[in-house]
């Protein structure tokens, strides 16, 4: 009995607690009904959530209206910017032809390099105070844009005023500066193009130099050509020491003009921006054989006289200003070297054979020489003739050795002018083209680019 009230005395508290934990389901259903209200109270947050999602989707909005501006800028940037490079994109080759008195030629010229592959709007002409048609001429053929007129000033640095006045450093990559009476040959520019390169391995680029048909000096002038630099400029470029860029075929790479002085008072321009590229060192030359360009040369003894007596004076006043062959460039080997020879020769022929013949009696000697060399001489014109197919060549053979040694005497009147009396140090008159320009044939541009 006392068991049994104590049970029944317990017993609803059992029964509770079972009623309470008999329903597990109704304990979950409990959390779940728990839990309601938790999603309940997220249901108010998700109807907070939307003026969120305004403020959002303002916000979001705002974004990307400024990230669509931001492209937009970008876009009208890169637009701007792709204008530009396609303005200042700078062009592979232009050509600059300095002109004094051209009348007879520069038509000729200009047309022979448009055949050779040069455009119209990258041919420029600076003419340095021409009296004649020169300036007419151009205009005819490229227009207005295409020329520069200036005062006398020479050629050097009437090349520097066009350079800056068609702005070609900034336009262009390389400028072929040629002289104005130059036919160029088929695919000349062609040529040029297909070798230089865009790297700064190379500062200048020259072609191979050749004269037109022409009269009995043209002749000589196509023998001493051919040879000289089928045998001299070739070794000259390996070595890395050719000694001139002649006039009409040189080519600059336009980042290295602000470091040549176009103001210097020489005779001969081309010699001395020549010493200048080895001294600075400003880089490599490139020799293209291929690209043959033509020009004219003296009709008569005189004319020839004064082209070569400029040359000369011009060589000895570089050497003096640039203390050639004090120094172990190649430069100064080179042309130490052919300066050795040339003395050399004349020591022979002056002075040691005459001195053989007085102390022995052998008359002998002297004929026997002179066979010896005359020899050699018929070996390098029959190269020559065969190289350049002028048959024309072998007929100067009669007349070569007067043409040497006449050119020789200028040689040394030329150096005792300038190194021994100091003449000529520093001047400067320009160039001078009257007896060297002539109405060209059709028999003298058989070798060129047809025009």
């Amino acid at each position: 009995m006392r068991i049994f009230r104590r049970f029944k005395r317990h017993a609803p508290i059992i029964l509770e607690r079972s009623s309470i934990k008999t329903p597990r389901s109704d304990i979950v259903t409990s959390r779940a009904v728990i839990t309601a209200p938790r999603a309940s109270i997220t249901v108010p947050r998700t109807t907070i959530t939307p003026s969120r999602t305004q403020f959002n989707s303002r916000k979001t909005i705002n974004l990307t209206t400024n990230r669509n501006i931001i492209v937009e800028k970008a876009v009208k940037k890169v637009t701007k910017t792709t204008k530009t490079q396609k303005v200042t994109r700078r062009k592979k080759l232009a050509l600059l032809l300095p002109a004094h008195n051209e009348e007879l030629i520069i038509s000729a010229t200009i047309a022979s390099a448009i055949r050779a592959g040069m455009k119209k709007e990258d041919i420029f002409v600076v003419d340095d105070n021409s009296d004649d048609n020169t300036r007419k001429l151009v205009i005819a053929a490229l227009g207005k844009k295409n020329i520069l007129s200036v005062e006398r000033s020479g050629k050097a640095k009437a090349i520097f005023s066009a350079i800056g006045h068609f702005e070609i450093e900034k336009r262009y990559l390389w400028v072929h500066v040629s002289d104005a009476d130059s036919i160029f040959g088929e695919d000349y520019f062609r040529i040029y193009r297909k070798e230089l390169s865009n790297s700064k391995e190379y500062a200048v680029a020259i072609g191979f130099i050749q004269s037109m048909r022409g009269n009995w000096i043209a002749h000589y002038r196509a023998f001493c050509y051919t040879y000289a630099q089928h045998l001299t400029r070739r070794w000259q470029s390996w070595f890395g020491m050719i000694s001139v860029f002649p006039g009409p075929l040189t080519s600059f790479r336009t980042d290295i003009i602000k470091d040549l002085d176009f103001n210097s008072k020489v005779l001969a321009e081309d010699l001395d921006l020549t010493y200048q590229v080895h001294r600075k060192k400003l880089g490599k030359v490139h020799f293209i054989t291929r690209a043959v360009n033509y020009t004219q040369d003296p009709q008569t003894l005189r004319d020839f006289s004064k082209q070569t007596m400029r040359w000369q004076r011009g060589f000895f006043q570089c050497a003096m200003k640039y203390k050639v062959g004090l120094k172990l460039h190649p430069l100064d080997i080179g042309i130490a070297y052919s300066m050795i020879q040339v003395f050399l020769y004349l020591f022979e022929i002056l002075i040691f054979i005459p001195f053989i013949i007085y102390t022995t009696g052998r008359w002998v000697v002297l004929p026997t020489l002179i066979l010896g060399d005359f020899m050699a001489v018929i070996v390098l014109a029959i190269f020559s003739t065969i190289v350049i197919k002028r048959w024309t060549i072998i007929a100067s053979l009669p007349y070569f050795y007067f043409l040497r040694w006449f050119e020789l005497c200028l040689f040394i009147a030329a150096f005792v002018e300038v190194v021994v009396f100091r003449k000529f140090l520093a001047q400067t008159e320009g160039w001078a083209t009257e007896g060297r320009r002539y109405a060209i044939s059709t028999s003298a541009l058989k070798d060129t680019a047809k025009i």
